[in-house]
């Protein structure tokens, strides 16, 4: 029997070239897609883009879209608790695999796999330690297209933010960024890809600054500013 799974999904490249391999290797039953999602404003708690468009990636995915909703502002306990309530379910259905976009994060992994392994779930991940550019050449060749939503502010600047994420973008990017954005620089939003019967369309809106308080291991504080570009479905 093919074991079932659902796709972390973010809506950006890494969760989309991962679904891709898996669907292309048929080795899982791809059930769902999990995402969380800002409960306040309607959308992708990572990146601000709207859950009208999440729906439109669903809809051409042709994948049962099922929506981690989280408040404004969450606990690490809250999360916990939500994503368990949320995930009962789907353990309930025999989901057994739970598959991610992750590259080069150690920590990140065993962190998943740790809390995965507390409910019987296996963590796959299909493009993991691949190089950037590898990836990146592979996602532009096999037809996908991202934009780039939000960006960190302490590490680029606005004016990339809400690009076509290519080889030009790529080609003025600071040396200490990874291509990938594996350490948070940027995120995206895939619009166009080889599984989707049609591009989603929209436009760029409005690009907000929003800054963040938080405190390091050492317990310093700190601020963090990001820029979030909206994108207005069409």
């Amino acid at each position: 029997m093919t074991p079932k799974a659902l796709m972390n999904w973010s809506g950006g490249k890494d969760s989309a070239l991962s679904l891709y391999h898996v669907l292309q290797q048929k080795e899982y039953d791809m059930r769902y897609l999990l995402t969380s999602v800002n409960d306040s404003f309607r959308r992708i708690s990572m990146h601000g883009v709207r859950e009208d468009l999440l729906d439109q990636q669903a809809k051409n995915l042709g994948i049962e879209l099922v929506k981690l909703r989280l408040p404004e502002t969450v606990s690490m306990e809250e999360y916990q608790t939500r994503m368990a309530e949320t995930m009962q379910p789907l353990i309930g259905e025999g989901v057994t695999h739970s598959i991610f976009g992750d590259i080069f994060l150690e920590d990140l992994r065993q962190h998943r796999e740790e809390r995965l392994a507390q409910v019987g779930i296996q963590g796959i991940f299909p493009i993991w330690k691949r190089p950037s550019l590898e990836l990146l050449a592979e996602f532009w060749d096999l037809g996908f297209k991202t934009v780039v939503v939000s960006i960190n502010g302490n590490q680029l600047d606005t004016s990339f933010c809400g690009r076509i994420l290519d080889r030009d973008f790529v080609k003025e990017l600071p040396k200490n960024v990874d291509p990938c954005r594996e350490n948070g620089e940027f995120h995206t939003f895939v619009f166009e890809a080889p599984y989707f019967p049609e591009p989603i369309q929209f436009q760029p809106g409005e690009t907000v600054e929003k800054t963040y308080q938080f405190k390091n291991s050492a317990g310093e504080d700190l601020t963090s500013t990001y820029f979030f570009t909206d994108l207005i479905p069409i």
